[in-house]
């Protein structure tokens, strides 16, 4: 039987969750309305944008503006509308975009803009959610996309210098910037039009390389500002990293920490604004883990609208997939995977939440941000008040940091006795009330999981078909030519052949002495072949882009054939004269002959762009019916894998495990999804990456996959799984703040929405699943992290059945921090504060 009183409380726990979960709902709605009347700027118009040292404007109003970025080429436009609908449940108000030159004119005056590059479509998505836009122009963009976002054909065009006060890349950029912006008038998708975007961006980052063009470099900046003005969106434009940004385009910052290194506008007239404020780091192959925590991303954004900061753009938000050949030298296939939303546009917790709540936080002070004038005091050695305080009235909010980065610090303000954390800022909307702390999460956490799929793995049978490397091709020149130049950005391949005779007196009379063939290579990478046998492969790195490589071969009396395959892991995506960089072989000796080291750099070279199985397009199924397939040994290189499988259970997302596999290409229903290379080690002895995302709009019921090998991989141990986030955890210490979403503001004042403000573990399944396992629960002082939790020192006994009574079956649930619930803890850490951790699975 239940006891009356405990009956009384779930009943009343139960309650409270439905409130709170209305109150989520409606939250961005009433955020919106408190804004409306909070932001209002008198004489200002009532459709348009403008901007003062405070802030932008916009429509009359002013705007605390959360942004992220979404790249609308790095995934499928099926998943968009959930992206955009996750940004806006995440606090997010705009979303941003870089523009890709090379995407929407692959071939010099032919232009796309259908599938993943329909930019107006994604445009018009962000208007249909009320959501603001920022459109990022460039039309150099970098974003770790291949050749910064120009086509390749612009290498070639007579005189050119990228970036430069230079006529021909001027008039190239002036053309397809007008016809950009054109494209976004024509469709009313500017703010002054009722359209979405607010903010439109010209160059970028320019101020890295300027120094690198002398005069040439500044004068160049203050045409690109002439040409975006002279465009007439009547939106802002803006110049990210350029302090000379010419007026009136507004100069913006890049970084981790904006609030403690942006030096400010150029101009007293000028907003703060943050347009990359980086979820992580990317990744290029040969990389370990990168990660950012969401406690720092709190505290920077914290920092940044503490010290006159009125816009932060998350890069990325969601950072997606580089389909195909899109990506920059050597960036892996998946792109800034630690984003609030992953790589399968799945919630990362607790980052996803935890920016939330800070969003909340700082909304909840927008009267005092807007109207107030700032002041600030020393509380400590390291601890420090910011006060906004609106004159003549009681608008006030107050960010109370402690730098101190070992030790967390009582501070006392205004009478109050308050404990920061280490390295935090405490959000007071109200000078009184704390709602929010950087440092303590009160949001839910999840881990990933790669589930084996049983339907699409089941009957999977490979078949293979091994390239054989060429002799004696055309095409010759005296030297092998530059690689870039020779693929024209058409396929990472190319091939280069020679023949040399060689005496009996030539070759190595002791038998222990093989010859040595020796490549100098300026990249990325090359496998060679010598009388047709596979005498090994060499490659570069990002950091270090040439490389040497170096084999005993087997040579002959005779005519001998040498073959080299050279590969490119996409084009360079940043620094001055991008125009100028080279790739391929320049140096090719043979050591250790009995007539000395011989070089056959110039013994002239046949040469043939791409490989066979790409011009029979063995990755399509029509394509794939050109050749003879057998069935797979133990694997080789340069080998194609043909295989079938059915489309996985269910809707979540799907990916394709390349365990076994060494670098290549892998292509499903004749659309590839992006370049593997899983034997290029981290120093943790890891690929980089080992999951390859198939979006689920490039699958049927029945489902052609072709793999490329280019090395010696064996795909028997490949397999396809199903990708979730269904175990979900949280950790919440009896000295957590009240979560910001609690609160609202009424008439100008601070109020809660709930009578009961204690911490307690809030955990909601994704979707429409619930809970069906308690995983783990522990109530005292366990430690760890979602998916790896451990008891401490004690525990309460019953923690597990606890939980269990109020999360079991329920699509979500709240479990209070109160030691009635947990009456037989036993006494062996009384003196601690207490913490509860607990991890559930959804289904």
């Amino acid at each position: 039987m239940v006891e009356p009183r405990r009956l009384l409380m779930i009943f009343f726990l139960s309650t409270l969750l439905i409130a709170y979960s209305n109150a989520n709902v409606e939250e961005i709605q009433k955020d919106t309305e408190e804004g409306d009347e909070e932001g209002k700027v008198g004489g200002q118009k009532a459709q348009g944008v403008t901007y003062d040292a405070r802030s932008l404007i916009i429509n009359g109003k002013r705007e605390l503006l959360f942004s992220g970025a979404i790249h609308y080429p790095r995934s499928t436009p099926d998943m968009w509308p959930d992206l955009i609908k996750k940004a806006k449940q995440g606090g997010i108000n705009t979303i941003e975009t870089y523009v890709f030159w090379n995407g929407h004119e692959p071939v010099e005056g032919q232009y796309n803009f259908e599938g993943e590059f329909d930019l107006v479509k994604f445009i018009k998505l962000i208007h249909e959610h009320k959501l603001y836009a920022v459109v990022r122009v460039g039309p150099f963009i970098q974003a770790e996309w291949n050749h910064g976002g120009l086509p390749y054909w612009l290498r070639e065009v007579p005189g050119i210098i990228f970036r430069s006060d230079n006529e021909p890349f001027k008039k190239h950029m002036k053309r397809f910037v007008t016809m950009i912006v054109d494209k976004l008038k024509q469709e009313k998708l500017f703010a002054p039009q009722g359209g979405p975007i607010i903010l439109a961006q010209i160059e970028n980052e320019y101020n890295t390389i300027q120094r690198a063009f002398r005069e040439k470099g500044d004068s160049y900046v203050q045409w690109a500002g002439k040409l975006a003005l002279s465009l007439n969106a009547n939106v802002p434009w803006i110049m990210c990293k350029q302090r000379d940004a010419p007026d009136p385009v507004i100069n913006t910052c890049n970084g981790r920490h904006c609030g403690d290194t942006f030096y400010g506008p150029n101009k007293r007239n000028k907003p703060a604004l943050w347009t990359e404020n980086w979820t992580a780091q990317y990744r290029v192959f040969g990389d370990p883990p990168s990660q950012r925590s969401a406690e720092d991303l709190a505290y920077s954004v914290a920092r940044f609208f503490s010290k006159n900061g009125s816009m932060v753009n998350y890069y990325m938000y969601y950072g997606g997939t580089n389909f195909g050949r899109t990506s920059a030298s050597f960036t892996t296939t998946r792109y800034y995977d630690e984003a609030p939303l992953d790589e399968f546009g799945l919630q990362r917790e607790p980052k996803w939440g935890h920016l939330k709540d800070v969003h909340r936080a700082l909304s909840l002070c927008k009267r005092a941000l807007f109207w107030g004038v700032p002041t600030t005091l020393k509380l400590g050695p390291d601890q420090q008040a910011i006060v906004w305080q609106q004159p003549g009235t009681s608008a006030c909010a107050a960010f109370l940091a402690n730098n101190n980065t070992r030790l967390a610090q009582h501070v006392n303000f205004r009478g109050q006795d308050i404990c920061l954390p280490a390295r935090s800022i405490s959000v007071l909307p109200d000078c009184k009330t704390v709602v929010f702390n950087t440092q303590l999460v009160t949001t839910q956490h999840n881990s990933r999981n790669f589930v084996r799929s049983e339907i699409a793995n089941k009957n999977f049978n490979w078949e293979m078909y091994r390239e054989v490397p060429p002799v004696g091709l055309g095409f010759k020149f005296d030297v092998p030519r530059e690689l870039f130049h020779l693929t024209k950005d058409t396929t990472d391949y190319a091939w280069y052949t020679t023949s040399l005779k060689l005496g009996r007196r030539d070759l190595p009379m002791k038998k222990n002495v093989s010859p040595v063939l020796r490549v100098a290579s300026l990249g990325h990478g090359i496998h060679a072949y010598v009388n047709g046998e596979y005498a090994g492969s060499a490659h570069g790195s990002k950091v270090e882009k040439s490389f040497v490589f170096q084999r005993a071969v087997s040579l002959k009396e005779g005519e001998n054939h040498i073959a080299l395959l050279g590969y490119l892991v996409g084009l360079p995506d940043s620094g001055a004269y991008m125009e100028k960089r080279f790739a391929g072989p320049r140096s090719i000796t043979i050591l250790g002959l009995n007539t000395g080291t011989l070089d056959i750099s110039q013994n002239g070279w046949g040469h043939q762009v791409g490989i066979d199985g790409e011009k029979k397009k063995l990755f399509t199924e029509e394509g794939s019916k050109s050749v003879q397939w057998t069935k797979p040994d133990q694997g080789g290189p340069l080998t194609w894998y043909k295989g079938y499988f059915d489309a996985p259970e269910g809707d979540n997302p799907v990916a394709i495990v390349m365990t076994g596999m060494g670098k290549g290409m892998v292509w499903i229903n004749g659309r590839s999804i992006g370049r593997y290379w899983n034997n290029y080690l981290s120093p943790l002895k890891k690929p980089t990456q080992s999951e390859y995302h198939i979006p689920r709009a490039y699958l049927k019921p029945k489902n052609l996959i072709v793999l490329l090998e280019e090395e010696e991989g064996n795909p028997k141990d490949v397999h396809i799984v199903t990708v979730n986030r269904d175990t979900i955890c949280s950790a919440v210490s009896e000295i957590h703040p009240p979560s910001p979403r609690l609160f609202e503001t009424k008439n100008g004042t601070l109020q809660p929405k709930v009578n009961d403000l204690k911490p307690r573990a809030e955990l909601i399944c994704p979707g429409k699943k619930q809970i069906v396992a308690v995983e783990f629960a522990s109530y005292g002082d366990p430690f760890g992290a979602c998916g790896a939790y451990f008891i401490g020192n004690c525990t309460a006994p019953e923690s597990k059945q606890v939980v269990e009574k109020y999360c079991l079956g329920k699509p979500s649930c709240q479990i209070p921090l109160d030691s009635i619930h947990f009456s037989d803890q036993n006494g062996a850490c009384t003196h601690l504060r207490k913490t509860l951790a607990v991890q559930v699975k959804c289904a």
